[in-house]
This record gives C-alpha cells, sequence and structure tokens, in this order.
C-alpha cells in the first residue's frame, strides 16, 4: 500500500491537538512519519462540570484555532481526516451548537466518540510502537489521562479486553476541588478521596487481568516526565517511551501542590499552560498508581492522534 497522508484532530477538554503524518504499511505494522504535532490549550470543557455547557469565550477560542489547524492541512495536501471531540463536548448541553460551528470551520464532520471509543483509539495508539519495550508476555495497559475523563484499557495483542472511562481528569478535578493558590490541605485530601472512590471498582477488575506494563498518555504525563528529566522546553523524542517513577511522580506532586500557579509556571517551563490543572491531573495519576501497586510506568507520546490516523490510512483496524 503507498504511503497516505493522513491527519487527525482531537478536541479535548483542556486542549486542542493536530498531528499530520505521512502514514505506510511494512509487514501489516503501521508505520507514521509525523510531519506535525501541534497542541494548544483552549480550555474548552472550562465550566462544563458545574453548568453542563461550553462557554462563549471557550468555544471562540478553540474554534481559531482550528481555523489555523485547517488552513495547514490544506497546505499539507492531507488527504484523509478525522475529527473527534471527547468528555467535555460529551458533557455539553449545548455540544450540538458547537459541533454544527466545527462543520463550518473545518469542513470535515465531527464526531462526538464514546468513552469506549476513545479507549479504543488510544490503546492502538499507544502499543502499535512498543515491541522491546514490553517487559514480558501478558497484557498491557494503557492510562489516557484528560481534562475531563481518563481512558483506563487492558489488552493485549491488539485486542481490547476491558476498557474503563471514568469521569476524573485534571480539568475537572482541579475546577471541582482546588479553590485556593495553594490549594488547602483539606481540599486535597477531598480531591483524593474522590478519585480513589470513582477508581476503585476498575482498579480491583484491573487487577485481576494482572497486566505486565502500564503506558501513560496525554499531557500530565509527558509534562510529569520533561518535569522530571529537567526540561526547559517541551522535547517529544526525549518524552516518548520514558520511564516515570511512582516516586518521582510523589515528589513533584508534593513540590507542586505548596507552591501558587505564578510559582508553577516557572517550575513548568515546558508546558506553563497545564499550570493550574496539573496537581488535579498528578492526583488522579497517583491514586491509580497507589491502587494497582505500580512502581513504574512508561510514558508515551503516541495516544488517540496516532490511533485515528492509523484508522484514516487503513480503516477501522482495532475494534473491541
Amino acid at each position: 500500500m503507498n504511503p497516505k497522508r493522513a491527519a487527525a484532530i482531537d478536541i479535548g477538554t483542556n486542549s486542542v491537538r493536530l498531528l499530520i503524518a505521512q502514514v505506510g504499511l511494512e509487514a501489516e505494522k503501521p508505520e507514521l512519519e509525523t510531519l506535525h504535532r501541534i497542541m494548544n490549550i483552549t480550555r474548552l470543557g472550562e465550566g462544563v462540570d458545574e453548568s453542563d455547557r461550553l462557554k462563549p469565550d471557550a468555544i471562540e477560542r478553540t474554534l481559531r484555532i482550528l481555523k489555523s489547524y485547517s488552513k495547514l492541512m490544506r497546505q499539507e495536501a492531507v488527504q484523509g481526516l478525522r475529527l473527534v471531540a471527547t468528555s467535555a463536548v460529551r458533557d455539553a448541553a449545548n455540544a450540538g451548537e458547537f459541533v454544527d460551528r466545527v462543520r463550518k470551520v473545518v469542513a470535515a464532520e465531527p464526531e462526538v466518540i464514546t468513552g469506549e471509543e476513545e479507549a479504543a483509539l488510544s490503546f492502538l495508539g499507544a502499543t502499535y510502537d512498543l515491541d522491546e519495550s514490553i517487559p514480558g508476555d501478558g497484557p498491557i495497559l494503557v492510562v489516557d489521562l484528560g481534562g475531563g475523563s481518563t481512558e483506563i484499557i487492558v489488552g493485549r495483542e491488539g485486542e481490547i479486553i476491558r476498557s474503563y472511562s471514568a469521569d476524573v481528569g485534571c480539568v475537572r478535578m482541579s475546577e471541582r476541588f482546588l479553590k485556593g493558590d495553594p490549594p488547602s490541605r483539606r481540599e486535597r485530601d477531598e480531591m483524593e478521596t474522590h478519585i480513589a472512590s470513582v477508581l476503585a471498582p476498575i482498579t480491583a477488575e484491573v487487577e485481576e487481568l494482572r497486566p505486565v506494563l502500564m503506558v501513560g498518555l496525554a499531557g500530565t504525563m509527558t509534562t510529569l516526565s520533561g518535569l522530571r528529566q529537567g526540561l526547559d522546553r517541551y522535547d517529544g523524542e526525549a518524552i516518548h517511551h520514558s520511564w516515570l517513577k511512582r516516586e518521582d511522580v510523589e515528589e513533584l506532586y508534593e513540590k507542586l501542590y505548596k507552591i501558587p500557579v505564578k510559582a508553577r509556571r516557572e517550575m513548568m517551563k515546558l508546558e506553563p499552560g497545564r499550570a493550574d490543572v496539573i496537581i488535579g491531573g498528578t492526583a488522579v495519576l497517583l491514586v491509580l498508581l497507589g491502587q494497582l501497586n505500580v512502581g513504574r510506568f512508561l510514558v508515551s507520546e503516541k495516544d488517540i492522534l496516532d490511533g485515528l490516523v492509523i484508522e484514516v490510512a487503513f480503516g477501522r483496524i482495532l475494534r473491541k
């Protein structure tokens, strides 16, 4: 099969991301050459947890970014596109109005995908290039920690065994619980208690499946990896397939929790736009690691975007 230039856009709760890639197939294995991987924080899901509606300002911010993505895709002569929206749009009462406006800006049909579809695509994107990273024979656990929800997927050899979508994400937890700057200990404890109650039934089932490797996706994971490595700017090559220990995440959590947003931005030079939601995201991650007794995990820059472009090029090759 000839290589195909494919694109994917993920409209998330916290950010809007674009991947344009040249996709080829060799020995029935997808190969992606990344041409553009772009992320802009638009905070589309701002206030959705409280009001159940997308705010006008958040919609306008998102549409401006989508216009720039549309222009770039035309310049790169993209042959196929999938455009998806996830947690914030799923939860919003005015999602239909937003989708109509997106359709006009991008000239493509937006898909408001379910948590299960999001999980399957994330698993595909996170695992297609693992190979030597897998420590043994057994199921793989993929955790996609988003702004509004966290997708938890267990699979083996390209097949999904079990998937879950939990309404705990970095934006949702930060907006719901963390009012102080920095947050109070009481706010932090209440947040962690809530996260634990939501995740406990899921992690109990995941433990029984005995995954041999956890792969972590999305901005909280990549930002923590960059902080652990001391990066001053985002470096995809350094972050992709780096390892994070639970003790390193705990140390970063304690540092970030104790300082105000302004100081966090200074500390997080590689991703300053995540400074106000990094504590909520790190809390979700730490609760999950603790409940599953995971000592370290693999950080992946490849995620739902990669799964989407693979499906654009070769059809829907992975389904639960």
